[in-house]
This record gives structure tokens, sequence and C-alpha cells, in this order.
């Protein structure tokens, strides 16, 4: 299941760049997170950066381990998840757009175990719309606090 969402932004790319790779802080900005527990930090750079995110969901709390797999400065971000039989990966793409700048997230979930294949049939029915709803808020989230810059 793919689930994607963007939003164009009236902000600078390093500005973008700032307030999705603040991570630590991410329940400051993003309406959807409860908290962040960073677990490892690299020497340089975000590869390999760890943190356990809680967020409510179904009014109950749910948190996954996520870790960065993939960057580049002012363009991208991957990110990688694991649970129940499921990875899941996540990119965070900044653009140049005729309207200014544009953020898009991008959420793979792919069925690693029987079970999970079984699973992702209902899901995708279920979740799908779930998921882009909760994509686009974090990236609401983000554009409001870039443009109060």
């Amino acid at each position: 299941m793919i689930v994607e969402a963007q939003v164009t932004i009236n902000g600078s790319k390093a500005a973008i760049w700032a307030a999705i790779t603040n991570i630590e802080n991410a329940s400051e900005t993003i309406s959807g997170i409860e908290n962040i527990e960073v677990l490892e930090k690299p020497a340089n750079g975000l590869v390999g950066l760890k943190w356990r995110e809680t967020r409510m969901l179904f009014g109950k709390p749910a948190t996954a381990e996520k870790w960065i797999t993939d960057a580049a400065e002012n363009e991208f971000y991957k990110t990688r998840a694991e649970d129940g039989g499921f990875v899941f990966l996540t990119t965070k793409s900044i653009s140049e757009s005729s309207g200014g700048m544009t953020l898009t997230e991008c959420h793979e979930s792919k069925p690693q175990s029987i079970v999970a294949k079984l699973m992702s049939v209902p899901m995708l029915f279920l979740f799908k719309g779930v998921m882009k709803k909760a994509i686009l808020q974090d990236l609401n989230d983000i554009k409001y606090a870039v443009e109060q810059e």
C-alpha cells in the first residue's frame, strides 16, 4: 500500500528542511505526534538517527521506532519502521514548483509475514484514507510552522 500527499509551502528549502529534520522537537510542530524519544544520534548528518514516536491512533497511543536510512540535505530523507509483520518506508522530499516549494510525503506499507499479507487486503480499504488524512495533517502542520517564521 502506497499513500502520498503534498502541500505547497511559501518558504525556502532551508526553512522547510530545518522544520522536517527537527525530529527531536517534532511533537511541538506536528499535532499528531504525542511524544518523541531520540534513541540514537549519528556523529554527523541524519542517516542513522533513530527515535521512538508516539501518536494517538484510533483513540489509543501507538508507538513505533523509526530510523533514517538515506538523506540528501535540503532534498529528501527516508525512514524505516517495522511493526506487526510490516515494514513501513516513508520519504519526505522538497521540490520547487511554480507556486513555491512542494513538500511531499510518500508512505509505503510492505507486509513481510503471511499473516501481515492476509491483513494487508482489508487494511488497504480501511486505512488508506486514514493514512492520507494523517499525512496531510502532518504536512499542513509543517507548512504552518514554516510560514509563521
